[in-house]
């Protein structure tokens, strides 16, 4: 996220060091430590959330697919079985109205 190099921790150390003073700063680095600690901790629940959420969507929308393709399927079963009705219904005329 943040590009920071060691040398901009070292100033950032001083800079501490010079405004807290040596009896305070081990405190506020502790501080420091755990606020970035729980943010981080934060935000990788919230990341986690987001992917959980994310794949239960996409699950919902495979399910979503496979029902429409449930459809497709029932309309091919209703045509073949129309077909096998036709099918039918014209060998029994050729049965009994044979060609002469």
């Amino acid at each position: 996220m943040f590009d920071v190099g060691f040398s901009e921790l070292v100033l950032i150390g001083v800079v501490a060091l010079v405004v807290l003073g040596p009896e305070r700063l081990p405190g506020a680095a502790r501080t420091a430590g755990a606020l970035l600690r729980r943010a981080r901790s934060s935000w990788a629940n919230v990341r986690a959330e987001v992917e959980r959420e994310l794949a239960a969507e996409e699950l919902k929308r495979n399910m979503r697919d496979a029902g429409e393709g449930m459809d497709v399927r029932q309309d091919l079963h209703s045509a073949i079985d129309e077909v096998k009705t036709v099918v039918a219904e014209t060998r029994q005329e050729i049965h009994e109205h044979p060609p002469s």
